[in-house]
Formats: structure tokens, C-alpha cells, sequence
């Protein structure tokens, strides 16, 4: 299976957010620089998984992204597949 560069940065977002799960809200600036994906990039891949209800935001200096459901409960099919909708559009 090929996945595009969106989708794999996608994952590769929701994947460090699985990890950081227990954590709290990440910002999107450390996510970018522990998946060496860039930051602007990172901003549009987030909207559409925010859009499927994957990822939420918190706002405020504590605030940042976090995976909307456990990791238990999201496939990368949903990732993968949430990035290629929006770029559809």
C-alpha cells in the first residue's frame, strides 16, 4: 500500500500524539520537531483530523493537540484516510 506524503505525515502526527496520550495537550511545534515534519505542513494535516473528530485542541499556555478517543480505539486507516478527504476537496 503507498501512502502519500500526507497521509504519512498524518500518521506520523497521530502516531507521536498515541505516545504522548497520557501526557496532556502536545504542542504542534514539539510534535514537528520529534517527527521532523515541518511545522506549517503539520498545521494543515491537523485541521482534517480535528474535522473527523481524531484530534482536539486546548487552548491556553498548557494547551496544544491531544487524540480525541484512545489509541486503542484509532486505526491509521482513519488517519490515512482523513488526509486524503481533505485533499480531495
Amino acid at each position: 500500500m503507498k501512502l502519500s506524503t500526507r497521509g504519512r505525515y498524518g500518521i506520523h502526527a497521530m502516531y507521536d500524539l498515541a505516545q504522548s496520550f497520557e501526557s496532556g495537550p502536545q504542542p504542534l511545534k514539539s510534535i514537528a520537531e520529534r517527527q521532523s515534519v515541518p511545522e506549517a505542513y503539520l498545521e494543515q494535516l491537523i485541521a482534517p483530523l480535528r474535522r473527523e473528530g481524531l484530534v482536539k485542541s486546548v487552548r491556553g499556555a498548557q494547551g496544544g493537540y491531544l487524540l480525541a478517543r484512545p489509541p486503542s480505539e484509532i486505526t491509521i486507516g482513519q488517519a490515512d484516510a482523513s488526509a486524503l478527504r481533505d485533499n480531495i476537496k
